[in-house]
């Protein structure tokens, strides 16, 4: 685990930065752990042609929570990436923010797994995703 507090990290992630893509799409997180890591993505700048939320979007901010959540697990000796995400959309989004919510189903010593839960303004699930991981050692 880092020596920053969750609040800490979670701060110092939304300031230096997520990636150049999570960036991009305008994900901002509002809580980082292990178990469970939380953030907000617009759907304006997100959208597909007919108006809604793109998936992949969702895919994005799925795997974006899912992955700083095992990573904070896999601190400071190993790093994690992803090897499978599958994900339901369920509701369509027209506009607002999207939260997801990243749980932790697995956190072993090789491989972690997620369920990241996505819910529009109206506390309404739209879509839910599975992120599969890989734990690995660190390379300098």
């Amino acid at each position: 685990m880092s020596d920053l507090s969750p609040e800490e990290l979670k701060n110092a992630l939304n300031e230096y930065g997520l990636g150049e893509l999570a960036e991009r799409m305008g994900i901002k997180l509002t809580m980082v752990s292990a178990e469970k890591t939380v953030g907000t993505m617009p759907v304006q700048g997100n959208r597909q042609p007919l108006g809604l939320l793109n998936g992949g979007a969702n895919a994005i901010l799925a795997e974006t929570l899912g992955s700083i959540a095992a990573n904070v697990a896999a601190y400071p000796d190993r790093v994690a990436v992803g090897v499978d995400i599958n994900v339901t959309h369920l509701k369509g989004v027209k506009d607002g923010l999207v939260t997801g919510i990243a749980t932790a189903n697995h956190l072993g010593k090789s491989t972690g797994n997620y369920t990241i839960d996505i819910f529009n303004d109206k506390n309404e699930k739209t879509a839910t995703a599975r992120l599969s991981l890989f734990f690995r050692e660190k390379t300098k």
